[in-house]
């Protein structure tokens, strides 16, 4: 049997090989063979992750590695979607090109509900397919319905328990088997990553060593995204700095996501100018856990990115969340995948909720966690997670009219028919008794014009 591990950032690759070192994923005797992909907005100016210090580190858990991005450039993996017709001509080519023979496979992907996955899982129909999930996402629900020929050959989810004891709920309705990765190996992968790497290069640092009282602020490509205007983003990155100097902290360090372009940089460096604080702008394809060890932050702020809770869970460091209540409202529709990442991190960073392994016996239904990212991703994919209903509807009566309602648009309550939504008498009338009444009222103007 080969093994194919489809991988698109060096993180995912760390992931892995905590996951192996762990024996979360134990050794099988079969060829381990590392799949890279590219899902830069703009690869044509992004370094490959492959071609990073540290990445030889991580993938020498593997026994080779194959670039499926070369081989289908210039389309990209992203949009690898190949006809009905073509799905054994594919095989063959791949099996070829990376020397598969006539093995049978077990393909690890990622982001299981787009391509490239699906197009791999549909190329190698007999497969045992596993998913692997290394950040926030996995926490919520299945976006897309997975094609029932790839559903029934679903084995197991591999997953980083980033937040302690929180159980996911992608893939929930096809019970895969849950392989937790134990955030102590995470942190030992990213030591091992950090030994490899020369220290960081700032241009204020002394000897290479950021100064003390330093934030760490983690960009996300938001605008690009299209899920805030540029205007807003700019906004954003403002409110970084300022929540760094609420504290204190007068140098920020600024690390842009790999797949942002030049525009969030130059709207950071003039926010730091205006509110005068120093600001170093961090290019580096080093993954933000590395950052934290080599630059000790005192603060690490971002919107949402699963770096800040590895920063509070893994590294012991505060940090701090911005914007999350602006993207509460301005996620849409409401079952955007994005809303169970920003769901945890407000929860946790600003209204204080703690992780389920560090719950009390005392803690209220409505201060948990486990049944509030529940019930928000029952809402969101209220049609595969049927089976969650009563613990969504539980929760909701525990939350009446308390903060926690800000996680739960009140037209998607109504919809379902959920606790907090509109009662039938208070909600919107159907179209055709709206249409009788219209007429009811023009006869009855006629009528008293006629009089």
């Amino acid at each position: 049997m080969k093994e194919l591990f489809v991988v698109s950032t060096l993180y995912q690759c760390v992931s892995l090989a905590a996951a192996i070192d762990d024996a979360v994923l134990p050794e099988t005797g079969q060829e381990r063979i590392l799949v890279l992909t590219n899902n830069a907005m703009i690869p044509e100016v992004t370094v490959p992750f492959h071609e990073s210090p540290g990445f030889a580190e991580a993938a020498c858990r593997f026994d080779r590695v194959v670039d499926l991005s070369s081989l289908l450039w210039p389309r990209r993996p992203g949009q690898f979607s190949p006809r009905e017709q073509d799905l054994d001509l594919w095989q063959k080519l791949l099996r070829s090109e990376w020397e598969l023979g006539s093995d049978p496979v077990h393909l690890f992907v990622e982001s299981i509900q787009v391509d490239p996955a699906i197009a791999l899982a549909r190329i190698f129909a007999s497969a045992r397919v596993s998913v692997h999930s290394d950040g926030l996402m996995s926490y919520g629900p299945t976006r897309n319905p997975v094609p029932l020929a790839v559903a029934q050959r679903l084995d197991s989810l591999l997953y980083v328990d980033l937040v302690p004891g929180l159980r996911p709920q992608l893939l929930r309705e096809h019970q895969p088997n849950l392989l937790p990765v134990d955030p102590a190996s995470l942190r030992r992968a990213m030591e091992e990553l950090d030994r490899s790497l020369p220290p960081l290069a700032l241009p204020s640092a002394d000897h290479q060593k950021a100064p003390a009282g330093t934030a760490l602020l983690l960009g996300q490509y938001l605008a690009d995204l299209g899920i805030l205007s540029a205007e807003e983003e700019v906004a954003l990155h403002r409110q970084m700095i300022e929540k760094a100097k609420d504290q204190g902290i007068l140098h920020c360090v600024f690390k842009p996501h790999p797949s942002a372009g030049p525009g969030a940089v130059r709207s950071v460096e003039a926010a730091a100018q205006q509110l005068g604080v120093q600001l170093d702008i961090l290019e580096s394809s080093a993954p933000a856990e590395v950052v934290m060890q080599q630059l000790q932050p005192k603060l690490v702020v971002s919107c949402f990115s699963t770096a800040l809770m590895t920063a509070k869970y893994l590294f012991n460091i505060d940090a701090a969340a911005v914007g999350t209540a602006l993207l509460l409202e301005r996620l849409s529709p409401y079952e955007n995948s994005n809303r169970v990442p920003v769901t945890i991190v407000d929860a946790v960073l600003e209204r204080n909720i703690q992780a389920p392994d560090q719950d009390g016996t005392d803690t209220p239904d409505s201060r948990r966690l486990q049944p509030l990212v529940e019930a928000v991703s029952y809402c969101m994919q209220a049609d595969t997670l049927a089976a969650v209903r009563p613990s969504a509807e539980t929760y909701l009566h525990s939350i009446k009219d308390a903060p926690e309602r800000r996680y739960f648009k009140r037209r998607r309550l109504t919809k379902l028919e959920l606790p907090g939504g509109l009662s039938r008498a208070d909600g919107p009338r159907p179209l055709a008794q709206v249409g009788r009444m219209g007429r009811r009222a023009v006869r009855k103007l006629k009528s008293a014009v006629a009089s």
